[in-house]
């Protein structure tokens, strides 16, 4: 590679609230999420349909403004950067690949064409950058590079937006749902392609999915629950997260059984651990 690696940003949100107007109502997409990822990490936001992930995501974008609550992205504090400045940012530092290979590509381009367009603004930013044959050879799709659109496949496709994403080697790529709509074999090479754009550019990936395969390949998942951080998995272990305020939320199987309003008791015991003992319960939660 021409251009050398570069250190990932960390991204952290803190009472992050997002409430949009609809139907006379206002709603809430985000109420309080408190998120961490280190520079370099892979995430990936999982949850049911309208839980907040590609809300959360496209904030984390400053395609949004939150309604309150913080949003770094390195060192930039995007609530308090003007227009200009959040497009400097999207131009140089983050990377945003959309739900739907098509939303990323111009479909009279070839994909090197594509890649040298989504450059323009790091490049008259100063930044120097690798030729588009290198960054579509990271991804696995150099032999296509000067392919017509119309002649690639659905994998191919999304591999040209991922390249999109990363044309200007970002400290951050944020991904909605990559690999939607693909077969097992294409899927697999999405994924791969990510891991090595990580591995080889250092960049941060937060990568929203529904599939819980794609899931399970990744080193960390963050749960969003009605609005809130509900869980983190780490190497298939699922866990509650305490939030800023105290807060536990609890995972829906613990719900049925202690449905709101319920009274319990938090324990510790000797060996350390603490239970959760709903009234009337003598078992508990560990």
């Amino acid at each position: 590679m021409s251009a050398p690696s570069r250190t990932g940003l960390a991204i952290t949100t803190h009472g992050l609230v997002h409430i949009y107007h609809a139907d006379g109502h206002d709603l809430a997409a985000l109420s309080g999420v408190d998120l961490r990822v280190a520079g370099g990490e892979i995430v990936g936001l999982l949850g049911p349909s309208g839980a907040g992930k590609s809300t959360l995501l496209t904030l984390c974008g400053g395609l949004l403004r939150p309604s309150a609550g913080t949003i770094r992205v390195g060192s930039h504090d995007l609530a308090q950067l003007d227009d200009a400045a959040l497009d400097h940012v999207r131009a140089t530092e983050v990377g945003i690949v959309l739900q739907g290979a098509d939303r990323n590509l111009l479909p009279y381009l070839t994909p090197r064409r594509n890649v040298d367009y989504a450059q323009r603004g790091a490049r008259q930013a100063g930044r120097d950058l690798p030729d588009a044959s290198e960054i579509l050879d990271l991804v696995g799709i150099l032999p296509v590079a000067n392919a017509p659109l119309a002649t690639l496949t659905p994998g191919q496709l999304q591999l040209a937006a991922l390249a999109v994403g990363i044309a200007a080697y970002p400290g951050v790529l944020l991904a909605d749902e990559p690999t939607s709509q693909l077969d097992h074999a294409a899927r697999d090479t999405v994924l791969a392609a990510i891991r090595e754009v990580n591995a080889q550019v250092g960049t941060t990936v937060l990568i929203v999915t529904h599939d819980p395969q794609v899931a399970a390949a990744l080193p960390r998942t963050v749960t969003i629950r009605d609005g809130r951080v509900g869980g983190e998995g780490r190497s298939g272990q699922e866990y509650a997260v305490v939030s800023a305020d105290g807060s536990l939320p609890l995972p829906p199987e613990a719900l049925d059984r202690m449905p709101p309003g319920t009274l319990v008791r938090v324990h510790e015991e000797p060996d350390g651990r603490w239970v959760i003992i709903p009234e009337g319960d003598s078992h508990g939660t560990a």
